[in-house]
C-alpha cells in the first residue's frame, strides 16, 4: 500500500480526492490536514509514502510547508496539487523540494498515477510547468555574467579597465569608497572571478571596452 498524507484546506476537495484514493486496492490516505503547520506534524508523525500539498493556504502555505518537512525529512516525497501555474508558485515548490506539481484541473485518476508515478521514484510535472521549466533554464543559458551587472557596477568595472583605484574611483564618482568595495566585490561574484585583474580581462575579452 502506498501511504499518502493529504493536505487542502478546501473540505470538499479533500472529501472528494481522499474518497477516489481510499477505493483505489494499492493506496491509503493516512492522515488529512488543512494547514502547513499540522502537516508538518501529521508528516513527521505518520511518515507517508506520499505527501499531497495544496499551495495556498490560510495559516502556513504549502511552499513553507514543504520547505520544513524536507529540512527534518530529507526522504519525503512530496506532490503538488494546485489551482496556480504562477512563475511565484512553480519554482519555490519546485526549489523548496517539491517531487511533482500537478493541477487540481487533472482528473483524480491522474492524481492517482502521480502517486504511484511518484512513489516509483519518478517526477510527475504538469505539461505546462514542464515548459515552464525548460524556458528557464533556457533564459538562464543565454545569459552571460556580464549581463546581471546593474548601471553603477558597468560604470565601476570600465573604470577599473583604465587602472583606477577604489579611491579614484570613488572620487570620480562621487560616492564612498565602502561602496566602491562593495560594488566591486558584487562585480567579482557576478562575473564568477577571484580578482580584479581577471575581471579586467573579462571586460576586454568580451568586448566591454574598446
Amino acid at each position: 500500500m502506498i501511504r499518502v498524507l493529504f493536505v487542502d484546506d478546501h473540505e470538499m476537495v479533500r472529501i472528494g480526492v481522499t474518497a477516489y484514493l481510499s477505493a483505489q486496492p494499492d493506496i491509503e490516505v493516512v492522515a488529512e490536514a488543512d494547514d502547513g503547520s499540522v502537516a508538518i506534524e501529521l508528516a513527521l508523525e505518520h511518515k507517508p509514502d506520499i505527501i499531497l500539498m495544496d499551495l495556498v493556504m490560510k495559516e502556513m502555505d504549502g511552499i513553507e510547508a514543504t520547505r520544513r518537512i524536507m529540512e527534518q525529512w530529507p526522504e519525503a516525497k512530496i506532490i503538488i496539487v494546485t489551482s496556480f501555474l504562477d512563475d511565484e508558485k512553480v519554482y519555490p515548490a519546485l526549489e523548496a523540494g517539491a517531487t511533482s506539481y500537478m493541477l487540481k484541473t487533472s482528473k483524480a485518476s491522474e492524481i492517482a498515477n502521480a502517486v504511484r508515478s511518484t512513489y516509483k521514484g519518478q517526477s510527475i510535472l504538469e505539461p505546462e510547468v514542464a515548459g515552464k521549466m525548460m524556458q528557464k533554464m533556457r533564459r538562464k543559458t543565454e545569459i552571460l555574467p556580464h549581463e546581471e551587472l546593474t548601471n553603477r557596477e558597468m560604470e565601476i568595472l570600465l573604470l577599473m579597465t583604465q587602472g583606477k583605484t577604489n579611491q579614484e574611483i570613488a572620487d570620480e564618482l562621487f560616492i564612498a569608497l565602502k561602496t566602491v568595495k562593495v560594488h566591486v566585490s558584487n562585480i567579482l561574484a557576478k562575473l564568477q572571478v577571484q580578482d580584479r585583474t581577471q575581471a579586467v580581462i573579462y571586460a576586454f575579452k568580451h568586448s566591454l571596452v574598446n
